[in-house]
């Protein structure tokens, strides 16, 4: 490789002499920046690299820099590395090396073809530069495959192609990277970061259940960027229920949660992102994706219309010169301080906060079905944990349309019931289901019809409306077999929302899911009041709230509800009968609670059966309390 010239290589020597100053870390996790090949590449000029640092460095706290080694068939040459290497490391920051296996990643993500003998030479080649650098090195998304290539199309034989991916890229994982990697450096540990779209990972060949013991660890994409304009349309509550997920399938081996800035129309989407990020508690570490966008000057079109409110992010701090480190450097001159605003905000809070809790969701390895449904749960106020096993030890267990891919399920839903637990399935589970023994427990039907239906009923009387019109699957019982909990009417019609089956010592209970996911958050607030109080009956907390507020529940007693709408927010949180007090953790105030009582029992007045606390929460903003 070409290497760099004397003069540059005399000046490289000498910044590295100068007296390193080192950033100040965060109590309760650590930042890293991860920067591509094409700006690697540029830190063979060290005044470039140093003014970049400086500005960084002076905005957000950094504990580590990932140096991508390859992207786009660009390979940073060593001595390039080398001098990176010594730059930051003399600045007590980390470094570890990245690869993106993209031979073009303008070109819709062009990935190699691991079945063309060149392009595998290509891919052991790359693993191997890296390897001769670093003891750690990261795999960015890209570790998958689109190619249809003869030599794919020769390969693949009569498998189907998500088949034939998984076994590929599972052989191209261990003949490819880890062994060509630790026969260059036997120290070397090669983690595999997992995109945001884990629903068809398969397709691709990203495989969940084997990857996750192959790789000496993984590493999550938590990027929800704007669920309107993106061409993803993920949910915001993404970035936590991922980082849940994916360290349910690899306990204490989940490295990180992995943000960029695409796709925000306002900071607080991008400071969002980072708090679920952390509120998951499932990794040590936070990476921002990447040093080029960190130095995005700041925009003040993306002040939120809410930012004259006492926000969760404060905009005007972005303006406010913090004590980050003594480096040179103007406060609030790019998209680094915006990550540094939002790291301040939630790093004093996660260090109360226990173990995530919340209602258990199967979702079996390579299945498909209700794409990203538990997504759209969260945001109406479930605290989702999607696990990859039955969760038999679980009271209450959420079932979609994935679960059908096990083909035990209906014996698995049959045994909890029979054992006295909850099960619910949604709609679009018990479509996949007819037929298959699903009528044991109960006789329902999903009846292939659909209703526009804009009217609810929640008890006997109650009767609320939404904002639009809302299609919805008709699901057809037995009269006196099953009961409505909720009901949507049409005229002088109705169908089941929430329906309620009685089996043995449990109960089934089937979730009606709108034909459009996100018409859930159009359901009046008394109808997600009676979801959430049959789905998470068995959890210490319950929020009555609209739409968009996500509640995020800890082992320790302690939880945090999330505002994701854009205007402030009164909410109430349905405590334990027992609950003596209510704290807020970052102001300390006590909150005062109320009790709700049941309906009396003959000459008996009625009992206390639970407390509430009524709580306001400003657009895009977070409040923590801790129960007594």
């Amino acid at each position: 490789m070409r290497g760099v010239s004397v003069v540059r290589m005399a000046g490289l020597v000498l910044l590295f002499l100068a007296s390193p100053i080192t950033a100040q870390a965060y109590e309760n996790f650590q930042v890293a920046v991860y920067c591509r090949a094409y700006e690697v590449s540029e830190m063979a000029d060290p005044a470039w690299l140093e003014a970049r640092w400086n500005e960084l460095a002076s905005q957000v706290r950094v504990d580590k820099i990932y140096l991508e080694t390859h992207r786009d068939l660009i390979i940073v040459e060593d001595d390039t590395l080398r001098a990176a290497k010594a730059f930051f490391e003399k600045r007590g920051v980390k470094t570890a090396g990245g690869i993106t296996y993209t031979i073009d990643e303008r070109n819709r993500f062009e990935t190699f073809s691991y079945a063309n003998p060149e392009h595998r030479a290509k891919v052991r080649q790359i693993i191997e530069h890296a390897a001769r650098h670093f003891d750690e090195i990261i795999l960015d998304d890209f570790f998958f495959t689109s190619a249809k290539s003869e030599h794919d199309i020769a390969a693949k034989g009569d498998r189907t192609w998500t088949q034939y991916r998984l076994d590929l890229m599972t052989d191209a994982a261990r003949e490819l990277i880890l062994e060509p990697a630790r026969r260059v450096n036997p120290r070397v540990k090669v983690i595999i970061k997992y995109p945001n779209w884990y629903e068809h990972f398969q397709a691709l060949g990203f495989d969940l259940e084997r990857g996750p013991r192959i790789f000496d660890g993984i590493y999550t994409g938590t990027e929800t960027r704007d669920a309107v304009l993106s061409n993803q349309h993920l949910q915001p509550y993404l970035s936590y229920s991922i980082m849940r997920y994916f360290s349910n399938i690899a306990p204490g081996r989940n490295g990180g949660g992995w943000v960029d800035t695409g796709g925000a129309r306002y900071y607080d989407r991008y400071a969002e992102q980072l708090w679920l990020t952390l509120l998951a508690k499932a990794a040590p570490e936070i990476t921002l994706f990447d040093i080029r966008q960190m130095h995005y000057p700041l925009d003040e079109r993306r002040r939120g219309p809410w930012q004259d409110r006492a926000t969760s992010f404060d905009y005007e701090a972005l303006a406010t010169r913090a004590k980050v480190s003594n480096l040179p450097g103007a406060a609030g001159t790019s998209y680094a301080r915006v990550a540094g605003v939002s790291f301040e905000a939630i790093d004093g809070l996660l260090g109360s906060l226990g173990q995530p809790i919340g209602l258990k969701s199967y979702r079996p390895f390579h299945s498909t079905g209700e794409d990203f449904l538990e997504t759209y749960l969260g945001m109406i106020g479930l605290p989702i944990e999607m696990v990859s096993a039955f969760p038999r030890e679980d009271h209450h267990v959420l079932l979609t349309a994935h679960a059908a891919h096990d083909a035990d399920i209906v014996a698995k839903i049959e045994a909890h019931v029979r054992a006295g637990h909850n099960v619910i399935i949604t709609s679009g589970l018990l479509q996949r289901l007819q037929g298959k023994g699903i009528e044991r427990i109960a006789e329902l039907e999903h009846t292939g019809r659909i209703a526009l239906v804009s009217t609810f009923k929640t008890g006997f009387v109650d009767v609320s409306t939404s904002e639009k019109p809302i299609l919805i699957p008709q699901i057809g019982y037995r009269t006196n077999d099953s009961w409505e909990l909720v009901s949507a009417l049409d005229g002088d019609n109705g169908w089941p929302l929430l329906h309620d089956a009685d089996y043995a010592n449990g109960q089934l209970q089937v979730l009606t899911i709108p034909e459009n996911f996100a018409d859930l958050y159009h359901y009046p607030a008394p109808v997600l009041n009676a979801i959430r109080a049959t789905l998470t009956a068995h959890l210490p907390v319950r929020l009555e709230a609209p739409s968009k507020v996500s509640l995020f529940l800890y082992d320790n007693g302690t939880f945090v509800v999330h505002n994701f709408r854009d205007e402030p927010v009164v909410v109430h949180a349905v405590l334990g009968a027992r609950t003596r007090g209510l704290r807020e953790i970052t102001t300390n105030k006590r909150v005062r609670l109320s009790e709700r009582r049941g309906m009396p029992v003959r000459d008996k007045p009625p009992v206390v059966v639970a407390k509430a606390a009524e709580i306001e929460i400003e657009p895009h903003s977070f409040r923590a309390f801790d129960l007594d």
